[in-house]
């Protein structure tokens, strides 16, 4: 789960993510939208999938990501079972 808070934490990685939404697309696309280095996106793209958030297909010169909804949403579901361990007689101010 850590993982995939710290490749969570960083914008440029949110926004990729975003992105995938909306479908699969190459290596070149997502870092043409963005102000950076080919090697700072490599490096972006490592992170999103050691965490297991994207995975990418070689498709001929060029890298397909794609978005692994699975994991985020294991993650997420994770977290929530956390956070709901609170005693329940708190109300909403805490007390």
């Amino acid at each position: 789960m850590d993982s995939v808070f710290d490749a969570l934490s960083h914008p440029i990685r949110r926004e990729i993510l975003e992105m995938l939404k909306q479908g699969s697309r190459s290596a070149g696309e997502l870092a043409d939208a963005f102000p950076v280095s080919k090697p700072t996106m490599s490096g972006h793209f490592t992170k999103l999938k050691a965490a297991g958030l994207i995975h990418g297909e070689a498709r001929g010169a060029s890298v397909i990501y794609s978005l692994n909804l699975s994991v985020l949403e294991e993650v997420l579901l994770g977290f929530m079972r956390r956070v709901g361990t609170r005693k329940a007689g708190l109300d909403a101010d805490g007390d």
